[in-house]
Order: C-alpha cells, then structure tokens, then sequence
C-alpha cells in the first residue's frame, strides 16, 4: 500500500543524514596524532582568494566525488622500522620553505573545521583549503562536507577524473595556509590516509565502449556502433554517470525500492517499485537520449579549450523506454493544480489560492546517489510529452548503468533530466537546487570567457538539431556497407573499361531534434560545401514501430555518391579562405605567395565531407563552432565535418593504421580523420 507522511514543508534535510546505496565499508585503524606548539594553531583563518560565483564550474562532476558516505582513518605502521623512522622524522628538523605570507596550521586545528563548524576546511597534501563559499556550489552540494576536516586526496585518487589539470586549478582558489611541519613526515606530506573505493560494485561493461574516465564511468557508443540499428543495443548504450552506480539487490527491488513523491504543501506520499508497475498503465516511448557534452571534441578542436568530458559523436544512444506516466502518479499523490497547464503559454492567476498555478511550479528528481535536476511542471503533466518513471529498456529490466531499478525519462529534453536510480520526486516553486541545475548544463556567449554568470544563463531543456557522421566507406570499401545489398545505387564499373569507381563514397549517421520536432531534411556535401545533396532518410518508424506522441527517436540517414576529383594547382589568394572551400594541401608542406598557383600532390589533395540537419520546424544547425562556442563546450552542433584524402583511394586494402578510421572489425574507409582540424589551420 502507498503511504502518507506528513512533513514539515521546506525543511531541509542534511545530505549528511541521507543512507544512499554504496559499497560496505571496512574500518581501518587510526593513528594517534600528538600535537606539539605552534604559534600557528590558533590563528585566525586566512580567508581564500575572493573569486566569482562561477569559479568551481572546473569541478563539475570532480566535486561530486565526496558524495560517498565513505570512513575515512589513518593506516597505523606495526614494524619498527616505521617507528624508527617517525622517531627521526620528529627529532630532526624540517625545513620549511613555503610560501611564508600564508599560516601554518596543525592537524587538530584542522579537524576541528568538520563538516559541523561554519567554515568547513580540507588539505591536499601539506596545503589547507577552506571550502565554506565552494559548499553551496559543490556538484554534490553539502555532501562535500564528509571530507571536511580532512584530506581530500584519498577521494581523488579514486575518481580519476580529478586527474583533470583544471580541477586543481579550480581548489587552489581556496587555498588559506599550510599544514604545519610539526604534522608532516619526511616526505613532506601528513601520514596517507585511506577509502575504500565506492565503485568496486560497479557493474561490468562491454568492451566495446569508449571509456573516457574509468571512476566515475563515463563511455561512449564506439563510432562504429552509434545508428547501426535504430535501437542502440544495451551493452553500446553510451553511459554517463556522475559517481558510483548504486546497489539495489536485483531480486528483491519490486518491494524494497521505494519512491518519494512530494508535493508543495509537503505532503509525502510513498511507492514500491511494484506499486508503481501495478497501480498505475504501463506506456512505452521510443526516445533518444543526448548528453549535452555530445561532440564536444568537435567545438574544442575547431574553436578553443572547453571545459568537460571530450566527447566524440558517441554521447547519444536511442532506445524504447517502458514504465508509468509521471502525470499519473502526480495525480495519485494529490496533486493539484488551478488549470490545465500550457507548455508555451503562462494560466491565469488562480481563482482558489490553496491551489497553485503550474506554470510556477517545478518537478525535481533525485537520485540514490545524490544526483537531482528538475523540469517545468507542464513539462510533466503534458500528456503528449511522455514523461515517464521507466523500469524497462529495450524488452527487459534497466541495466544498473542505465539506472536500475527507477529512472525518470523526459524525451526531447538533455538527457541531464533524466536522473536515475529516481529515490524522490518534489514539485516546489523553484528549479532544483542542486549543482547540475544551477551551475552546469547552461550555454553561454562566446565572449564570456572562464568565468561565466551561471546566475544568468538558463538551464538547458530541449535540445537543438544536430547530425553527425557514423559510417564512411570509400572506394572499394563501398563494397562492405551492410545496407547497400541489391540495391546498391553506386556503378562498380566503368562502362566499356572495367575499371572500378575509386571516388565512389557511401556514409551513414543520425540527426536528431529535440522537443518532439522530426527531421525534414538532411543535407550533404562532398567538396566542402560548394555544391550538396540530400541524403535518404531512414523511415524506422514506419508501421508504428515508434512508440509516443511526438518524434523523440533519432532519423538515420544513408548517402551514396562520387568523390570531386583531386585538384592539381591551388590560387593562394589575399582573402582569408572561404570555411566552405575544399580542403587542399600543398606540395611537401610549402608555401605559396599571395595570386600565383602553386601545384598540388594528387595524393596529398583531400576533399571536405559535410552534414547538416533541418527539423520541421526549419531549425538549422549553425555552420561552425565560432559562433556558439562556450567554455563549457555544451551543445556542439555546428555543421560536422570529416575530410578525405585520394591516398586512401589508392589503397584498398586499407592496412596502414595511420590511414584508417575503424572500430573493431569493421573499417569505414582510410586516409582521412574523424573531424575537420580547426578553422585556424586551413
């Protein structure tokens, strides 16, 4: 049965005081630590470096790594030769030649600013950091606050995704002061200290996909994979995650796992995860989900340095969702609102004012891992935008990666939204609170540098229309396209000679739109942009294949044509070289003055490949990156670019690894790279 709990409205529950799913943890012995004078112990803080509100955004996710509800002690040595040399370590005298501006203080002074005082402090190796402004800011919010009073390296050895040279830029921001010498060993560091390492639960994954940090995992869908079938398989689904993947025991999850709704009044009602799948109709929805990161390499290669996980095309995965409506178990729990909510237009004032009016109102989700974002709440009442509390995925359960045993899916919009291991729904009068609302996943103008208005800028929703090429084939690798078979549409021969096509090109990839607009058109070009072509869009959905009310899948699409012919001069003019012109390399790399013609290597000319997407809403993809870039590097959408070079015509057999864009066993073509090089360098 679903249960009532009355609450106490707003009030704010400590994230220290919240049990997630996490690994056992074992207990290590501690060390005493005898403190000896110091002149320093007892010195007023030294503030940290006054910086903008947007300073942590370089620990987006690294902050994230002191969710765990991790014991931290300090190993003891049993030898005596560690004794031995702990005895010298405090006989003899420690030079100290640091920074003699900054304070020094002792371990005991230091664990006093625990997670308890006002102004909680952590070290990294002999350097004291006060975190108290960064708190509010943490990705994890307040549950940085386990790590305070101590090291916080134990922590970042674990999650490799500190290993990131701007995450310690980003804490040296914080920097007060100096752990004392009295508190160092002879290396010039306190004694280690140890975690147990909350991912060891993790679940296994496939090989095939592209790892890009190990703890958290994140990976992409391998090149090769991304829109070979319109359902991306499980095991390629690319996955991102923002700590550990919590463990909830597969066989007894339908009774044990229960979800929180709250309302704004406070009112708390509970669910298992079998009342969910029995009490309320069960709906599937065939929708793709993008990390807002997708191609992020791109923008970074072609414009400049972006902070974030270096995304290539893989950062999009499609699949069929099963689960209930987010707008019935609204509705179950009590919900009530003045009028049917509108996604574009704002209710009338309320006539009762016990009622509230939706269109003030917002859905935050949160996850057994500490994770939480939020929609609109139109966004979740709308029948026709398929939010879902998903159990299933593609037939059968969710993987853990994929958030086991409850997700929410909310199609059409960042896949940020769609938190998993869902624990709680809250309807309240403002956007999540948490970090991944308030200060990631946002855009910003070119212009606004490292230090952007997080206050500012709005939460990424509905993603933009993007494309992107999966799959090239040139010359005679034409011949293994799986999808060419009878129909093939391309001469192998040339008539009357008997000589193979060698510019023949076939390619493949997705586009997509967000918000439930579907693709009208699919534009390519061969030669850099003089001249294009429309690509044969894929009709996936035909017969209802597609399950939902609007077009949340992705539209593959296929193309086959000839490569331009190899230029043998180039006119090096004044003008700076249009960003549509075919991509040409001079002879052994020299240069040419300004009007005269310089000869060009038919092995060394390449060609540009172009795709483009247009929605039916006519939204278009921007040309380049230029113009949309943002220090975070989100929603990379500009025109994707590959070149190809006639040397890979000219071997068929492809078997220079220098040459060749493959994954696993399958080989795409050779002699070209994956994206355009940057504008700068044409």
């Amino acid at each position: 049965m679903a249960t009532r709990v009355r609450t106490a409205s707003g009030t704010l529950k400590s994230a220290l005081h919240h049990t997630h799913p996490r690994p056992t943890l074992r207990a290590f012995g501690r060390s005493s630590v005898r403190p000896t004078s110091s002149s320093s112990s007892t010195s007023k803080p030294r503030q940290p470096t006054k910086v903008a509100r947007s300073a942590p955004i370089g620990l987006l996710v690294g902050g994230s790594v002191l969710a765990s509800a991790i014991a931290i002690t300090q190993l003891t040595g049993s030898d005596d030769s560690h004794h031995h040399i702990e005895e010298q370590s405090q006989n003899a005298p420690i030079k100290d030649d640091r920074d003699p501006s900054l304070p020094r203080y002792r371990l005991s002074t230091i664990r006093q600013h625990d997670a308890h005082s006002p102004e909680p402090w952590v070290t990294s190796s002999d350097k004291v950091y006060n975190i108290t402004s960064w708190v509010s800011a943490h990705p994890g919010g307040d549950i940085i606050l386990r790590a305070a009073g101590k090291s916080i390296d134990p922590y970042w050895e674990i999650f490799s995704i500190h290993k990131q040279p701007h995450v310690r830029e980003i804490l040296d921001q914080y920097l007060i002061g100096y752990i004392d010498v009295a508190d160092l060993g002879p290396d010039g560091r306190p004694k280690m200290e140890e975690v147990e390492d909350p991912f060891e639960g993790d679940p296994k994954r496939d090989e095939r996909l592209v790892t890009l940090t190990a703890k958290p995992r994140n990976a992409e869908t391998p090149t090769g994979e991304v829109a070979r079938e319109f359902i991306t398989e499980r095991g390629v689904f690319y996955v991102r995650n923002h700590m550990w993947v919590p463990q909830v025991d597969e066989r007894t999850a339908d009774d044990t796992h229960v979800l929180t709704v709250e309302l704004p009044d406070g009112e708390e009602r509970r669910y298992t995860l079998r009342e969910l799948k029995t009490k309320f109709p069960s709906h599937r929805v065939t929708a793709v989900l993008q990390c807002s990161g997708n191609r992020r390499s791109d923008m970074t290669r072609q414009v400049g340095h972006t902070n974030g996980l270096q995304w290539g095309v893989g950062a999009i995965s499609n699949a069929e969702w099963e689960g209930v409506r987010l707008a019935d178990v609204l509705a179950d729990a009590g919900l009530k609102v003045a009028s049917y909510p509108s996604l574009t237009q704002t209710s009338p004032p309320p006539s009762d004012p016990q009622i509230p009016d939706p269109n003030t109102l917002h859905i935050h989700f949160h996850g057994l891992e500490a994770y939480s974002a939020s929609i609109p709440l139109p966004k979740a009442l709308s029948p026709s935008e398929d939010v879902l509390l998903a159990y299933g995925m593609n037939g059968g359960p969710l993987p853990r990666d994929h958030g086991f045993p409850l997700r929410a899916i909310v199609p059409g919009t960042v896949a940020a939204r769609s938190v998993k291991w869902l624990s709680k729904i809250r309807v309240a009068d403002e956007e999540a609170t948490s970090q991944w609302q308030r200060r990631d996943y946002k855009c910003f103008g070119p212009n606004e540098g490292a230090n952007p208005d997080w206050e500012r800028a709005v939460a990424i929703q509905e993603m933009p229309v993007t494309s992107a090429v999966t799959g090239v084939w040139v010359g005679s690798d034409v011949k293994r396209v799986p999808w060419m078979g009878e129909k093939r549409l391309l001469a192998t021969e040339e008539k009357g000679e008997g000589k193979k096509n060698e510019g023949e090109v076939a390619l493949q990839g997705y586009a997509y739109s967000g918000g439930g607009r579907a693709i009208a058109r699919v534009d390519i070009s061969l030669d850099g942009g003089n001249t294009w072509d429309q690509a044969e869009l894929v009709d996936d959905c035909a017969g209802g294949k597609c399950k939902g009310s609007k077009a949340w899948a992705w539209t593959r699409w296929r193309y086959c044509g000839t490569l331009p012919s190899p230029p043998t001069t180039r006119t090096i003019s004044s003008a700076s070289p249009s960003s549509s012109a075919p991509i040409q390399a001079l002879e052994d790399g020299a240069e040419a003055q300004n009007g005269t013609e310089k000869k060009i290597g038919e092995k060394d000319a390449c060609t540009e490949l172009i795709v483009k997407a247009t929605d039916t809403s006519y939204n278009s993809q921007p040309e380049t990156h230029a113009g949309i870039y943002n220090v975070r590097g989100n929603l990379a959408t500009a025109w994707h670019r590959l070149r190809v070079c006639p040397k890979c015509l000219q071997n068929s057999t492809c078997n220079s690894n220098k040459n060749i864009w493959s994954d696993g066993a399958v080989v795409y073509g050779c002699g070209f790279s994956r994206e355009d090089e940057k504008k700068e360098e044409r």
